[in-house]
């Protein structure tokens, strides 16, 4: 089997699942968040994937990181991916996950970078921008990243946005050094 058919195959299942239950939106979020946080942490992403830990370990440092800041099923899927040692593909997962339940909606996924949090009508008004830049309706993940200084980097499908500080800084020093 694939790469690409088992992590259409997770996400598929975990969709199933998360609707059954009621919690697709909920886990949906949960599981980007999560992906994101293994995707800026070499050493979390080391520590899940180095096969001389023992699964055991490996769930012990999943139930530290996530303890009660996500819900039981997503707790649950998460254990189940790294248990069964595809915790590499975990931001894959996610992004498939994400992208097939916006896909049901006839959604797209928009990924937005931020240096802080948006307030409710902060991100209502970037969800209308975006909807309109890229003429679909778009459902904002958002990601924390002090790097981006300020402003917003949004991504939909392969549209790049970047209004942010530091995309900017680089603008007027690229230009500087000419």
């Amino acid at each position: 089997m694939a790469a690409d058919d088992r992590i259409d195959g997770y996400a598929a299942a975990i969709l199933q699942i998360a609707k059954a239950e009621g919690e697709l939106e909920r886990v949906g979020d949960e599981l980007f968040r999560i992906a994101r946080s293994l995707e800026s942490s070499p050493e979390l992403r080391e520590a899940l994937t180095d096969r001389r830990l023992g699964v055991d370990r490996k769930l012990g440092i999943v139930e530290d990181l996530l303890g009660d800041k996500v819900s039981s099923l997503s707790m649950g899927l998460v254990s189940f991916v790294v248990s069964v040692d595809r915790a590499s593909d975990l931001p894959a997962i996610a992004d498939r996950l994400a992208e097939q339940a916006a896909g049901e909606r006839n959604h797209a996924i928009a990924e937005v970078r931020t240096a802080v949090e948006l307030t409710g009508d902060e991100m209502a008004r970037l969800t209308e921008a975006l909807n309109k830049a890229t003429g679909k309706q778009v459902e904002v993940k958002t990601v924390i990243d002090p790097s981006i200084i300020g402003g917003v980097f949004a991504r939909v499908g392969d549209t790049v946005i970047d209004g942010s500080v530091r995309h900017r800084l680089d603008e007027v020093r690229q230009q500087l050094t000419r």
